[in-house]
C-alpha cells in the first residue's frame, strides 16, 4: 500500500515503488476478500464465539470486555463487527470484513514505516511478501479469532509516532503522545502476545522524548494508556480470585504436566513455528528442507542488530538515529517474542496449532530482512569486493527463496486447500438447517460444534457443550448451558463415531433407532424419546 511522494508546489503523486506497492496491496487484499466471501479458511466455534458476542453487542444484551469464558483476550473485533451484523444478521463474511480492513491498514502502515526506516523499493518488496499468504498466515489475517490483527496495526502506528516525534514533524506533540498511550492500552487489552513489542516501543518513545515525558506529554501518555486499558482494569477489579487476566494467562501459558526439553521446544518453536508463521509451509506442517528459514532467523536477527548498531553510531542527531532505533526495537520485539514462545511447553506440545502465536513476527520483517536487502543492492551496484559480491549473491538467493516459498504455499492453498474448507462450510450450513427444520431448539454437542451451530442458526438453536463422556464441557457462554438445563427434551448433535457419539449410542441401547433423526455431513442428530442427561 502506498505512501505518496511529496513534491513541493505540485500535487502529490505516487512514485514508481509506491505504485508497485499499491498493486501488490490490491492483489493481497483482493485475494483475501475472495476467500472471505466464500468463508475460507473454514469457520469454527472459537470464531463463532466472537460472532455471537458481536450479535449480543448489537442487540444491547451484553457489553463483554473479554472473550466469553476467557479473561485475557479483548473483544475489539466483536465491537467492530457489531454494527455490520446488526444490519446483516449472522454472516461469516460480514464478521470477517473488519478484520480484512485491519489487514489492509496493516499493509499501508508497514509500507509507510519501511519507507521511512529503509528504502522505497524495499518497502515495496515487504508489501509484496505480505500480500502472499498460506493458510496459516491468512487464517490469522482474516478470521475473527481475537487480538493479533489489531495489535499489529497499533504497534506500527506507535512506531510511526516515534519517528514523527524524533524528526519533529508533529505539531501537537503532547496530544500525539497521549494517542500513543491510548494505542498501547488498547493493544494490551486486545492481546497479551504483543507485550514484548509494547515494551520495546515504549523504550523507543523514552529515547525519543527523554525530558519531555516529565511534563504534560508524560501525563497525557499515562492518561491515554489508562483509558485504553480501562476495560481490562475494570474487569480485573471485579474478577474472582484466580480469575484476573494475569492469573488466567499464567495458567494457560504454563501448560500441564512436565515441561518438554529445550530441544523439542526449539524444534517446534524455531524450526517449525517460524517457517509456518512466515508462510513458507502448508498448514499440515513443514518438511525438513523447509526448516531452513527457522535456522536462518536467529542469524538474521544478529546481523540486523549489528547493522542497526553501526548505523546508529555513524548517524548524528536524533532524526538520523531514529531509523536504527526503530530497527532495534523491531528486532528486540521479535527476539523476546520468540524466546517467550520457545520457553513455553506450547511450542513442543502442538507446533502446528500454536504457530499462530508467532504471527506478530510479521511486524519485524522490515528489520529482519534489511541486511539481505542491503547486501543484495550493494552487490548489484558493484560497490563491494569479491567477498561482498558473494555475500550479496547469497542474500539475493535467500530473498528469492523466501518469495518463491511464500508464493508456492499461497498457490497450493488457493488451488487445493480452499475446496475442502468450502465443502465443510456447506455441510455445516446443511446441518444447521436440518436441526432447525426438525424443530429442535435445544441440543447438546461437542465444543467445535456448539457455538458454530448457534451462530449459523442466529440462536434459534441453542447448544450446550459436553465432553467425550457426555459430561459438562467448556461452555463459554453459561446462559446456553442453563437454558439446556431447563429444556424438557433436548437433542444431541454429535460427530459420527466420535467418543461422545459412541457413549450416547451405548446409553440409548435399543432406543437408538427411535432417537436418531438424521446423519448430515459427518454428524448424527438425535432426539431421545425421554430427556437424557448422563451427568445427573
Amino acid at each position: 500500500m502506498p505512501q505518496a511522494a511529496a513534491e513541493p508546489g505540485r500535487r502529490q503523486r505516487l512514485d514508481r515503488p509506491a505504485s508497485v506497492a499499491l498493486l501488490f496491496g490490491i492483489v493481497g487484499v483482493g485475494y483475501r476478500l475472495a476467500l472471505v466471501l466464500t468463508t475460507v479458511p473454514v469457520s469454527n466455534s472459537d470464531e463463532a464465539t466472537f460472532g455471537l458476542a458481536a450479535l449480543h453487542i448489537a442487540q444491547g444484551r451484553e457489553q463483554p470486555i473479554f472473550l466469553y469464558g476467557q479473561r485475557y483476550m479483548g473483544m475489539l473485533e466483536s465491537y467492530l463487527a457489531a454494527p455490520l451484523l446488526a444490519v446483516s444478521g449472522p454472516s461469516w463474511p460480514v464478521l470477517r470484513l473488519p478484520v480484512l480492513a485491519l489487514y489492509a491498514l496493516f499493509l499501508w502502515l508497514i509500507h509507510r514505516l519501511t519507507r521511512q526506516i529503509g528504502s522505497p523499493w524495499f518497502a515495496t518488496v515487504i508489501v509484496g511478501l505480505l500480500a502472499l499468504g498460506s493458510e496459516r498466515v491468512v487464517r490469522d489475517q482474516v478470521t475473527a479469532v481475537g487480538g493479533r490483527p489489531e495489535v499489529k496495526v497499533a504497534v506500527l502506528a506507535m512506531l510511526l509516532v516515534v519517528v514523527a516525534l524524533a524528526r519533529g514533524t508533529v505539531r501537537h506533540r503532547a496530544l500525539t503522545v497521549g494517542g500513543f498511550g491510548l494505542l498501547a492500552g488498547v493493544a494490551l487489552w486486545s492481546d497479551w502476545l504483543i507485550v514484548p513489542y509494547l515494551a520495546m516501543v515504549g523504550l523507543a518513545l523514552v529515547w525519543t522524548l527523554r525530558r519531555e515525558l516529565l511534563g504534560r506529554a508524560g501525563l497525557l501518555l499515562v492518561v491515554g494508556f489508562t483509558v485504553g486499558l480501562a476495560p481490562m482494569i475494570r474487569d480485573n477489579l471485579v474478577a474472582p480470585p484466580g480469575q484476573d487476566s494475569l492469573s488466567v494467562l499464567r495458567g494457560i501459558s504454563g501448560g500441564n504436566g512436565p515441561v518438554p526439553p529445550w530441544s523439542r521446544r526449539l524444534d517446534g518453536g524455531l524450526l517449525e513455528g517460524v517457517p509456518l508463521a512466515s508462510g513458507l509451509c502448508p498448514v499440515d506442517g513443514c518438511a525438513r528442507w523447509q526448516n531452513w528459514f527457522g535456522l536462518l532467523y536467529p542469524l538474521l536477527l544478529v546481523a540486523a542488530a549489528t547493522l542497526a548498531g553501526l548505523a546508529y553510531r555513524r548517524a548524528s542527531g536524533r532524526d538520523d538515529r531514529v531509523g536504527p532505533v526503530v530497527h532495534l526495537t523491531l528486532l528486540a520485539g521479535a527476539a523476546l517474542t520468540l524466546l517467550a514462545y520457545v520457553r513455553s511447553p506450547l511450542a513442543a506440545a502442538e507446533p502446528l496449532g500454536n504457530a499462530r502465536y508467532l504471527s506478530v513476527l510479521q511486524l519485524s520483517m522490515p528489520a529482519v530482512l534489511w541486511p539481505l536487502w542491503v547486501s543484495a543492492v550493494a552487490a548489484r551496484r558493484g560497490i563491494t569486493g569479491v567477498a561482498g559480491r558473494v555475500v550479496g549473491a547469497t542474500a539475493t538467493a535467500v530473498l528469492v527463496a523466501l518469495a518463491a516459498g511464500s508464493l508456492a504455499t499461497t498457490v497450493l492453498f488457493a488451488t487445493t486447500g480452499a475446496a475442502p474448507g468450502r465443502t465443510e462450510e456447506r455441510q455445516a450450513r446443511q446441518l444447521a438447517e436440518m436441526v432447525r427444520t426438525a424443530g429442535l431448539r435445544e441440543v447438546y454437542g461437542e465444543y467445535w460444534t456448539c457455538n458454530r451451530l448457534v451462530f449459523n442458526t442466529d440462536e434459534e438453536v441453542i447448544c450446550a457443550v459436553v465432553d467425550d463422556g457426555l459430561r459438562p464441557g467448556q461452555n463459554r457462554y453459561p446462559a446456553y448451558w442453563w437454558r439446556l438445563a431447563r429444556a424438557q427434551r433436548p437433542g444431541y448433535v454429535l460427530a459420527a463415531d466420535a467418543p461422545a457419539d459412541r457413549r450416547l449410542r451405548e446409553m440409548l441401547g435399543d432406543r437408538v433407532g427411535k432417537a436418531l433423526l438424521a446423519e448430515v455431513g459427518g454428524f448424527r442428530v438425535y432426539h431421545p424419546p425421554e430427556p437424557l442427561r448422563p451427568w445427573r
